[in-house]
């Protein structure tokens, strides 16, 4: 991401856009072709220089411009011929917001992976599922991993997608009406640079694609939180079914030596929220007024990059968390069993229902034994003694109503 967000990095992409519409003028006969020899081989800028010069143009771009025309000589005049500023910005932040897509599918493809070997490992590791944060249903810990690993996918090829959605530039003129550079020449340029050519632009490529972005990035952000917090959560000592990686002399606590917190897991939790933050930021920026105005500009500076920077951090962070997580098999049976059996009420519902019984009457038998586990009494046993049940039920079908294996036999079922 540094290779791309530097302000080193930014204007190159604009000194290569400067140099492309220098080309196409030369290709249309505007600029003589020892003039663009020397463009291309002289073209350079300085950003010390660039400095300098904007203390007087109070204006980066045309800064930029003029520090390329000191270093290119004589033929340095066609730089910038009949465009505006931010046909080369948002030409050259095109390019930019392509090429960190690509870095955060690959971020993204890594994390994929790690998630999917966890996944593997553990696609027979028998866990309580919780809804509410209360015991539900036993699932295994595999499926978990592959509810991740489906959300991951959907938003890579999300990032698959918006890799195109972003990849347009302008060379439109001031209020976009092509009043200098024909339609014909801004495709040229932009296929030239890896991009098409925004079809109506004002002097500015309408933000509703950088927005697009942006939310793409804070619902990724999320996906990664949902993550997060489950392993946060999994981290309670009273749960204590993972644990990330502690190594020796780490500190948890400056007062409490004991404790060992799930601080990766927390940074990528509240980095969320400020990718969610610039994407409303971002929606802000989709209405202008008229053809163009400043608001959109100092927010970009500081949004694009951050949150370009933090997804991938957060997407790499995710990766190495999940690398050093240490999971916990005996507390996660454990945490199973601490109901007793009481987690297979609603087999035994669905049992009695297909041996004839009214579904309300089958549920409240299975209730009845419910409430009873909550104040002490043994699920499975209370079950078993029930005349009720038993006239319904042979033993045979009464051990797969408490079977865990006959719970689980699906739970493979569409893992990646």
């Amino acid at each position: 991401m540094n290779d791309i967000w530097t302000r080193e990095a930014k204007y190159r992409r604009w000194m290569e856009v400067e140099v492309a519409i220098c080309e196409a003028h030369c290709e249309a006969g505007t600029v003589p072709a020892d003039e663009m020899a020397q463009i291309r081989e002289k073209a350079a800028f300085d950003i010390a220089r660039c400095d300098e010069i904007e203390l007087e143009t109070r204006h980066d771009l045309a800064a930029f411009v003029r520090n390329l025309e000191e270093n290119i000589g004589p033929a340095g005049k066609w730089v910038h011929f009949g465009v505006t500023s931010y046909d080369v910005i948002d030409t050259a932040l095109g390019m930019m917001l392509r090429d960190s897509c690509s870095v955060l599918i690959d971020s993204a493809n890594a994390l994929l992976a790690e998630i999917k070997r966890l996944g593997e490992e553990h696609k027979n590791t028998p866990m309580i599922g919780r809804t509410h944060a209360i015991h539900a249903e036993p699932i295994t810990f595999g499926f978990k991993c592959a509810s991740w690993a489906r959300e991951l996918e959907r938003n890579i090829e999300r990032l698959h997608t918006m890799r195109e959605t972003v990849a347009y530039g302008k060379i439109s003129g001031a209020v976009g009406i092509h009043a200098h550079v024909d339609p014909a020449m801004e495709e040229s340029i932009c296929k030239k640079l890896g991009l098409k050519a925004e079809p109506i632009s004002t002097q500015i490529i309408n933000r509703d694609r950088h927005a697009d972005f942006l939310n793409l990035l804070a619902l990724l952000g999320a996906g990664l939180e949902r993550i997060a917090t489950e392993l946060r959560n999994l981290q309670r000592t009273e749960i204590l079914e993972v644990q990330e990686a502690f190594k020796k002399g780490q500190t948890g606590s400056s007062a409490m030596p004991h404790k060992r917190n799930p601080w990766n897991s927390e940074t990528v939790v509240g980095l969320s929220r400020i990718l969610r933050g610039n994407a409303g930021a971002m929606l802000e920026s989709v209405a202008t007024w008229h053809e163009r105005d400043l608001t959109n500009s100092s927010m970009e500076r500081v949004i694009l990059p951050d949150s370009c920077h933090l997804a991938d951090f957060m997407l790499r962070r995710m990766k190495s968390i999940l690398e050093g997580l240490v999971v916990l098999p005996d507390n996660m049976h454990r945490n199973l069993r601490h109901m007793g059996d009481l987690v297979f009420s609603e087999h035994l519902m669905t049992s009695l229902i297909r041996k004839g019984l009214m579904r309300k009457d089958a549920y409240k038998i299975a209730q009845k034994h419910a409430a009873n586990a909550w104040d002490g009494v043994d699920f499975k046993t209370a079950v078993y003694e029930d005349p009720e049940v038993t006239a319904a039920l042979s033993e045979q079908e009464l051990e797969e109503v408490f079977s865990l294996e006959h719970h689980l036999r699906n739970a493979s079922h569409n893992v990646p």
